[in-house]
């Protein structure tokens, strides 16, 4: 009996031990005006001789890295009963300390001035906060529980919102490090609005301080449309951890235009107020991240499982992952209203144009510009690249292989919508990360092999692009293939600021990003006509003198006059005979509410 209690005894002592809360921090913003922050870190329950302490090197929804370490210092290390350390710097983003106690006392000044989903910014309008940029940690403890404590500027009454769990008063709790780096903070003089789904609650925190209350609501009720027309594809919400979703929107001139997902909350800064256009252009942030959270936050990509700080991030998924999401972020505006079907139809030509029109196809495979994210998103680097002739955004691409998916699927009396809620009860609500195998082979059991097999060998595996004009038709919508006379690069002030797209007239003429063009036969170029209008009052193949500027010298190039391929979408609006009642239900399914 005694060899039993005392056995229950020691095994809840090591549960304890092991869920205690072993990382905390306390943050203050005395001086927000310069944009610092002021840290202190407890770290215990240490067991390796040599503790070491490290800032991020990456972010949850961003793929490169962003070295945050860089914005640290005034960096004091002590043990538990305030000795002093002397902290190593083995690389550029860690310390090491011998001699603790098993515990480790840090304090550190941090400066901040993006306010992105990335990064942090602090001033007196706001501590906005993106944790990776925020705080250090111990990768000893990354298992275990965490407690930070915002000592926020009562006289600019300020505000905390975040995912974080509230213990009491203005300290929050992470149950582990993955958690706690995933959890934005906005802490502000905010407004907030809220609704209920079911039995979750859905919360929207605006810091925007030119927006009146009556914009506010307006923009609210946006809000809840997206929410619960994106609630119809999957037919429920998540479980969200905590029973509420948080919009953190900071729509203010200090900060910068992003979106950034999240387990259970969004951070989407704008520089945008809703008084000043944000009503009508934020709302396509709002749409995207909210997606996110079956798509990536649930429905995630195993090559992103665990998310490593320490490095960057690559997934060759992200096609599907954010390009899917893309695809469904405006047909969710169209479905409930939000943008008229002309508007929904603009925008699909852009992206169908950028990606279908790029030369860049012949590089890459859909999976393989996945894997340039580490490279391109929010990456930085002062040498040049050719993304212009070597990239496509997986954002455009996946969200153009959406549309043909769907469309197809459509033509079988199937839908994207019945597709993504069987990966999302097999992978997402189970929280299961899936591979690409994983998507092929759902869409064989979900489409036919035949058919599955076709998408992902070809498009997918490849880089083919599909027959769009065969599945319009039966959506009463026309794919409209032009042949315009282009020069093949972009040209701003008669100076191009683009590499020229390859095998167009400027690229095989020879022209360069930098070159300024001076005169294209007899005229001379002011800065003002346009220079492919210019070159249309030439005939194609005709061969014409261009003189232009480089690196102060003047130069002339021989430039043979020719065509690009462009598109266009016409959606079949009056012609009775052609809009048939078919069409009309094929329509209605694809963009018309889902709202019952």
């Amino acid at each position: 009996m005694i060899r039993i209690v005392f056995s229950l005894a020691f095994f809840l002592y090591a549960f304890v031990l092991q869920a205690q809360v072993s990382s905390t921090y306390s943050i203050s913003f005395e001086n927000a005006v310069h944009h610092e922050a002021t840290i202190n870190a407890t770290f215990t329950n240490l067991k390796e001789d040599e503790a070491t302490f490290a800032m991020s090197r990456s972010s949850p929804g961003r793929y490169a890295l962003h070295e945050f370490a860089k914005n640290v210092y005034n960096v004091k290390v002590t043990d538990g009963k305030g000795n002093e350390l002397s902290p190593t710097r083995p690389d550029p983003y860690s310390w090491r300390v011998k001699g603790h106690d098993g515990t480790i006392m840090v304090s550190y000044t941090l400066f901040a001035n993006h306010g992105d989903g990335t990064y942090a910014q602090i001033d007196e309008t706001h501590a906005h906060l993106n944790l990776p940029a925020t705080f250090i940690y111990v990768p000893e403890l990354e298992a275990q529980e965490i407690e930070v404590t915002f000592e926020v500027r009562e006289d600019l009454n300020w505000k905390i919102a975040t995912q974080l769990k509230h213990q009491k008063e203005n300290t929050y709790y992470a149950k582990d490090f993955q958690y706690f780096m995933d959890s934005p903070v906005e802490i502000a003089n905010f407004r907030t609005r809220a609704f209920k789904v079911e039995d979750q609650t859905i919360t929207f925190v605006l810091h925007d301080d030119a927006a009146s209350d009556a914009q506010l609501d307006a923009y609210f009720e946006k809000v809840k449309k997206v929410v619960l027309e994106q609630m119809q594809v999957f037919g429920e919400l998540p479980n969200f951890d905590y029973g509420e979703y948080i919009f953190l929107a900071c729509y203010m001139p200090n900060a910068t235009g992003d979106g950034m997902e999240h387990r259970n909350s969004t951070s989407i800064p704008s520089s945008r107020s809703l008084s000043k256009g944000g009503l009508e252009l934020n709302i396509g942030t709002v749409a995207h991240e909210f997606f996110h959270i079956w798509n990536v936050e649930r429905l995630r990509p195993k090559s992103l499982e665990p998310f490593d700080f320490s490095r960057a991030n690559m997934s060759g998924d992200l096609w599907f992952a954010e390009g899917f999401t893309s695809y469904y972020d405006d047909l969710s505006l169209v479905r409930s209203g939000i943008i008229s079907r002309e508007k929904y139809i603009q925008g699909l030509v852009r992206t169908f144009n950028y990606v279908w029109t790029s030369p860049a196809r012949q590089f890459f495979t859909p999976i393989e510009m996945s894997y340039q994210a580490p490279f391109v998103d929010a990456a930085r680097s002062v040498d040049a690249t050719n993304r212009e002739n070597t990239f496509i955004s997986y954002y455009s691409y996946g969200s153009m292989l959406g549309l043909a998916l769907d469309l197809s699927l459509r033509e079988r009396n199937l839908s994207l919508d019945d597709y993504m809620t069987m990966v999302w009860k097999a992978y997402g609500r189970t929280e299961i990360p899936y591979t690409v195998e994983d998507l092929h082979e759902s869409l064989n059991t979900y489409a036919g092999k035949e058919f599955g097999d076709h998408f992902f060998n070809n498009y997918v595996y490849k880089s083919g692009m599909p027959d769009y004009e065969t599945v319009m038709e039966p959506m009463g919508m026309t794919l409209i293939t032009k042949n315009d006379i282009e020069f093949g690069a972009s040209v701003r002030n008669q100076r191009l600021v683009s590499n020229a797209k390859m095998g167009s007239s400027a690229y095989e003429a020879g022209f360069q990003k930098g070159d300024k063009i001076l005169k294209i036969g007899a005229i001379t170029m002011d800065g003002q006509a346009s220079i492919n209008a210019v070159l249309s009052t030439f005939k194609v193949d005709d061969k014409i003198p261009v003189v232009y500027e480089r690196f102060g010298s003047e130069h002339e190039n021989m430039l043979t006059i020719s065509t690009a391929i462009s598109y266009d979408m016409k959606l079949i609006e009056t012609d009775e005979k052609k809009l048939t009642n078919k069409i009309k239900a094929n329509r209605s399914g694809w963009l018309n509410s889902k709202i019952q």
